[in-house]
């Protein structure tokens, strides 16, 4: 299991994401979307469409 470091917030994107995106796109759209730091050292979680799979950057 990896801790997380104290203070660190736990993001979950609201909705769906598209898989396909890699971390960089992902990254973009935390700066774009939520206006938050991607190297803040919080976590951001994303969703599948299905539900299925997660992504965390």
């Amino acid at each position: 299991m990896i801790a997380l470091p104290p203070g660190a917030r736990v993001w979950l994107a609201a909705g769906t994401t598209d898989m396909r995106r890699g971390f960089d796109g992902l990254a973009r759209q935390v700066q774009e979307v939520q206006r938050l730091d991607p190297f803040s050292g919080h976590l951001f979680v994303f969703r599948g469409r299905r539900g299925d799979l997660l992504k965390c950057l």
